[in-house]
């Protein structure tokens, strides 16, 4: 009688993770979810569109310590989230406060163009007008660059004190793993 030989590797049943992300938060990704028993899919490559990234992972079905795996692979993902609302709170008030200084001296303009077109031309009352609405236009990107600056001096902090806690969480899913 033929007898079956079996040859290779033992079956392992894969979980599978998809992620969509942006371009450079992708390392972050891959190198937190490795630490929870995720590895990249080798039968997809990552895609990338629009500055968002794929990334397909897959993970072994009976990996130990499961259920603690994903408890901190869920305050790694909020951790990460985290990150991007700080980093988007960086530019979000210099955004808000430059478009309103630019909306005023909009304004201003406008009264002045007005004024100039008139029935009776109000030269002087036009460059009053103008005067401020130049004014506010040309400090506008100003604002928002010092408003910037001063803000992400703040979010490097609190960045900085994310990415301990993103370390302190991988390494503690990296320990069970082993």
């Amino acid at each position: 009688m033929s007898q079956i030989v079996k040859e290779g590797k033992d079956f392992i049943g894969y979980e599978y993770k998809e992620i969509v992300t942006t371009r450079q938060s992708a390392s972050l990704y891959i190198d937190g979810y490795s630490n929870f028993g995720w590895v990249p899919d080798d039968n997809f490559q990552p895609t990338v569109t629009k500055g968002s990234m794929t990334i397909k992972l897959k993970r072994d079905r009976k990996i130990l310590n499961k259920a603690e795996l994903t408890r901190l692979q869920r305050h790694f993902e909020s951790c990460v989230n985290e990150l991007d609302k700080i980093q988007k709170s960086a530019t979000f008030s210099a955004t808000i406060w430059s478009i309103l200084i630019g909306i005023v001296g909009i304004a201003f303009i406008a009264g002045s163009t007005f004024a100039v077109t008139a029935d009776s031309p109000m030269i002087l009352l036009c460059i009053i007008l103008a005067i401020p609405g130049f004014t506010c236009c040309a400090i506008a990107p100003i604002v928002y660059k010092k408003l910037v600056q001063k803000k992400s001096v703040q979010t490097e902090r609190m960045m900085e004190q994310k990415y301990d806690e993103i370390d302190e969480i991988c390494e503690k899913g990296n320990n069970l793993l082993f």
